[in-house]
């Protein structure tokens, strides 16, 4: 028998090995899938990728370019509507299980994976949630997902639902590691981000952090939005946190921080500029900034995002002063001493009720300062939104 070519790799060949496998379906009732699957996808996907996912979906083995015949479903050609779908991919990120009340309560984990074709979000359901709680479930294993149905989410993208009747299976055999990449070999550069990407993934370093704001939705309750930074050395671009993200990002987010982002959306901002939005469906992975820990005896002029630790050896004084918009903020300034020398603290604002807390002889760090000339000539140290006073 003739193994199957790239050039005999045909829409209809696979409708012929379909039904050679599947006599029981007829050709009409695969061109009608294949018309359905087509709508779905908005022409962008090829007709014999999608008789491919038809095939894998009713599990009949299909010939792929190289002779080979597989039923193996990938990653970049899942969408909605599948309802015995078998993946395999490397898990790039746990979530945590979330239970939830109702006429039949019950709880739900999830998992982002990959392959070299893309990245999709695994909701794992009620029992199959067990598989996160125990911890069986872990970043950078191998797992195969089976008998699967696929939903849309609420921004269009393709998602695999695991039931009752799914099935796991960790570290599968016969799997070649290259076929799964790390979330970083599927990272896209900072400047290669464009509207036409409907998910990215992203690495690079937080730049800048501004301060996040609240917002009442439609339904009146409350939520919120932080934006930052982001940059590598090809650009940087802006990358919005909203509600819960926001709430579990913002502690962990300083300038200088590696941050990791998985399966985050591309919209353009009201200026027409790409932005990276992360809500529930986004892994983020955030990693301290290297330390760069400054003497205070080296303290220089106009330097920014330093780090130094130290000695309180005044106690703080707190006042208000007016900005030049006419604002009326607190700040309260102490001394900071270290074996090198000692220089004057200004925290402003929301840092100013941390710094009038602390104690003289109390070690500290302070971490994402600045520094400027004083009016008696010598360095001081300013906070700003992004500095976090830490004690020791």
């Amino acid at each position: 028998m003739l193994m199957a070519t790239e050039k005999e790799v045909t829409a209809e060949t696979v409708i012929q090995q379909i039904i050679d496998k599947k006599p029981e379906i007829a050709k009409e009732q695969i061109l009608v899938r294949l018309s359905v699957a087509r709508n779905m996808t908005g022409g962008l996907i090829a007709d014999v990728s999608l008789l491919r996912m038809i095939a894998a979906e009713l599990g009949v083995e299909v010939a792929n370019e190289d002779g080979v015949f597989t039923h193996k479903l990938s990653i970049g050609h899942l969408v909605a509507g599948l309802n015995n779908a078998t993946v395999t991919g490397r898990v790039v990120a746990v979530y945590p299980v979330k239970t939830f009340d109702g006429a039949k309560p019950g709880k739900f984990g999830s998992v982002t994976i990959a392959d070299n074709d893309g990245v999709v979000r695994v909701i794992l359901w009620n029992e199959k949630a067990n598989f996160v709680e125990s911890g069986e479930l872990k970043t950078g294993q191998i797992v195969k997902f089976m008998h699967g149905y696929t939903k849309a989410d609420k921004f269009g993208t393709a998602e695999l639902h695991l039931g009752d009747r799914s099935q796991i299976e960790l570290n599968p055999e016969n799997t070649n590691e290259e076929d799964y990449p790390s979330l970083s070999k599927l990272a896209v550069k900072v400047g290669e981000v464009t509207l036409e990407h409907k998910t990215v993934n992203l690495e690079g370093t937080v730049k800048d952090v501004y301060a996040s704001s609240t917002f009442t939705r439609s339904d009146q309750t409350a939520g919120k939005v932080l934006r930052i930074k982001v940059a590598d050395e090809t650009g940087e671009v802006v990358v919005v946190f909203w509600n819960e993200t926001a709430e579990e990002t913002e502690p962990k987010l300083t300038r200088g921080s590696q941050i990791q982002i998985a399966n985050a959306r591309v919209k353009p901002s009201q200026n027409g500029a790409v932005e990276v939005h992360v809500d529930s469906g986004t892994y983020v992975n955030v990693s301290e900034a290297p330390r760069n820990v400054v003497k205070i005896g080296c303290l220089i002029e106009s330097s920014s995002d330093i780090w130094v630790e130290g000695e309180v050896a005044s106690l703080p004084v707190s006042r208000e002063v007016k900005t030049g918009k006419g604002e009326m903020v607190k700040l309260t300034s102490f001394d900071l001493q270290d074996e090198t020398g000692v220089v004057r603290v200004t925290a402003w604002r929301e840092h100013s009720e941390t710094a009038a807390e602390l104690m003289m002889g109390e070690n500290i760090t302070l971490q994402n300062v600045y520094s400027k000339m004083g009016y008696n000539g010598k360095v001081e140290l300013s906070t700003r939104s992004a500095t976090v006073i830490t004690r020791v």
